[in-house]
């Protein structure tokens, strides 16, 4: 286990503030929270250097809506014996952007994306299914995401300091239109997963573009919410160190105000709407395993008439939106995203 001890109070501001405005600069960070851009650009170093924190970057929920993507939760059973050899391969897998252990009815629990339902269903059968070790699989397509990760919050600044930070970020839920990807687009999503700080010269040297070009490129993906980067920390360092995964259902007509409600909770990291037995599929941090049941209480307060019909504790996530974690949450490296990288390599509809 990394021993990073806790994050002091410059820490959580930084972090914080990285939250809200994961790409701005050290100088405009500085400025708001009153302290030396060098101090701070030496404090990240450090936190992620520990892996205690890092920005992450991924695709939205817009290049879905606009047909540039497929996006699913998989449960995984596995044989006795052979459930981390299987993880192990999984995390390697670049459409897979997160595997967690966890505990219920499943061995793991898998974020797939992909190009489309062609090639979901072409990876889940000879690459998943042909997992020495898998016995079985569930599939549960996602549909609206109503709040994910990047909006969670450590809330360690002043709200004077908040509204400075998030009036340099666009509007949530600003789509200026259609999303619409070349290459160069997609070389440099899957640059970012790696690292969503990464300078645009470094972006620039991997993606084969001029800083200018790629510079205006990733700004307008970050802009049309075609992608998004959040800061993580280890979650020992969240003071909410548990991750609930609640299934749950609500009638057709009521999804829309029962998500929207539920994603307003304070604990709550994702509320999606999914396929299958259950419409809704709930992921929350809380402080303890006892905490688990009173915001099941809170959720059916918020929602009445909703059916939470299974849950899980997230043991070990193994890989959180690219980045591969340590059984105590403490990030060790990284697989680029690359929800594409099936279709290059053959898959229905390639070439």
């Amino acid at each position: 286990m990394q021993d990073f001890g806790a994050l002091d109070e410059v820490d959580s501001s930084l972090v914080h503030a990285l939250q809200i405005s994961p790409r701005a600069s050290w100088a405009r960070i500085a400025k708001v929270l009153g302290l030396d851009a060098v101090t701070l650009a030496r404090r990240w170093s450090r936190l992620t250097e520990q892996g205690a924190a890092w920005i992450s970057c991924y695709p939205g929920p817009a290049l879905a809506a606009s047909g540039y993507g497929c996006l699913a939760f998989i449960e995984v059973d596995c044989a006795n014996g052979q459930l981390l050899e299987v993880a192990e391969q999984l995390t390697r897998q670049p459409m897979v952007s997160t595997v967690e252990h966890v505990t219920g009815d499943r061995d793991l629990l898998l974020t797939v994306m992909t190009t489309d339902l062609a090639t979901l269903s072409h990876w889940s059968t000879t690459v998943l299914g042909a997992l020495p070790g898998v016995t079985a699989r569930r599939i549960h397509l996602v549909g609206a995401i109503y709040v994910e990760g990047s909006r969670w919050r450590l809330r360690a600044l002043r709200p004077a300091q908040v509204a400075r930070l998030a009036a340099d970020q666009p509007p949530r839920g600003h789509r200026p239109g259609p999303v619409t990807l070349t290459d160069l687009d997609r070389r440099i999503i899957v640059a970012l997963s790696a690292d969503g700080r990464a300078p645009y010269t470094a972006l620039a040297e991997r993606c084969g573009a001029s800083v200018d070009t790629v510079r205006r490129r990733t700004r307008r993906l970050l802009d049309e919410g075609a992608v998004h980067a959040r800061c993580e920390i280890a979650r020992p360092l969240s003071k909410r160190p548990v991750a609930a995964v609640l299934w749950a259902g609500v009638p057709a007509d009521t999804v829309e105000q029962a998500a929207r409600g539920i994603a307003g909770m304070g604990d709550i990291r994702l509320c999606a709407g999914i396929t299958g037995r259950h419409n809704l599929l709930i992921v929350a941090w809380v402080r303890s395993v006892d905490d688990i049941q009173r915001l099941e209480t809170r959720v059916t307060e918020k929602v009445p008439g909703i059916v939470i019909s299974d849950r899980a504790v997230a043991l070990w996530p193994m890989k959180l939106s690219g980045h591969l974690l340590d059984e105590h949450g403490y990030r060790l490296g990284t697989v680029p995203i690359d929800g594409w990288s099936t279709r290059r390599a053959g898959a229905p509809g390639s070439g």
